[in-house]
């Protein structure tokens, strides 16, 4: 269930000279929330400057690392902007032996109220923790099966899946993306129970690409948004790859037109 008024899709903005113009355009063609990945978060003030420039969009870290920023500083963020009624805090990690116990210790340290926080999950625990701690989770690199799964183990608590969309007839960009981030043990941990194999995985194989990355037409992406949508995600953020994101989102902007 959509308590945080996300929308049904959201785009994924890029921090460079223009970023700020780029939001309000993305905002201006329907895009209901607008995300600023982990590693383009330099500092949290680029969050409260997208809030600031912005009027109507909500505003989302996916997401704040917690082994980055610590809970004092994420939570004065939250209290300078949640007035603005834009600002979702979306959190993951850490990066360390038991990721579950340090998150939940930040979680118990930070002044924000567990329902505008979003939790990065994958496994069953992370799931778990997102639903009785937060308002909910956002996935990354699933398919439309495990957003079924996700819901089944959320219930009504809010489900974010984060699509990354290429483009064109050329799945490079897809490859690029997926030969660092298949290295990375949460990530490799999930896709083996989706149920690829460990070769899937070590060659970056056409089934696992085509079925983690929404790649060729807008047609074939809406079609990627809906399967998500129909297996029980509320909201799909669009993680553009291979082109900037002010130019995906004007190509894909049908995908949020009022008559969609």
């Amino acid at each position: 269930m959509d308590t945080l008024g996300l929308g049904r899709i959201g785009i994924s903005i890029d921090v460079g000279h223009s970023y700020l113009d780029d939001a309000c355009e993305l905002e201006s063609l329907g895009y209901s929330s607008l995300w600023l990945a982990g590693g383009q978060i330099d500092r949290l003030g680029r969050l409260a400057d997208l809030v600031h420039a912005t009027e109507s969009a909500n505003i989302v870290p996916g997401i704040v690392p917690v082994d980055v920023y610590g809970p004092a500083e994420t939570g004065e963020l939250y209290q300078q902007l949640h007035s603005s009624g834009r600002f979702v805090l979306g959190l993951g990690g850490p990066q360390t032996a038991k990721p579950l116990a340090g998150l939940s210790a930040y979680l118990d340290e930070l002044d924000v109220p567990a329902d505008r926080i979003l939790l990065a999950a994958l496994g069953p625990k992370k799931l778990d923790m997102a639903r009785t701690k937060a308002a909910g989770a956002v996935a990354l690199l699933v398919t439309p099966e495990y957003t079924a799964n996700a819901r089944a183990v959320l219930g009504d608590a809010t489900l974010v899946i984060d699509q990354f969309v290429v483009l064109g007839s050329d799945p490079a960009p897809a490859r690029e993306a997926l030969s660092f981030l298949a290295t990375v043990p949460g990530y490799r941990q999930n896709f083996l129970r989706m149920g690829f194999t460990s070769d899937d995985v070590d060659n970056l194989s056409d089934r696992l690409v085509d079925a983690l990355v929404a790649w060729g037409s807008v047609e074939d992406i809406a079609r990627r948004v809906e399967e998500h949508q129909n297996a029980g995600a509320d909201h799909v953020v669009l993680a553009p790859l291979g082109t900037s994101c002010i130019a995906a989102g004007r190509a894909l902007s049908e995908l949020v037109a009022p008559s969609k």
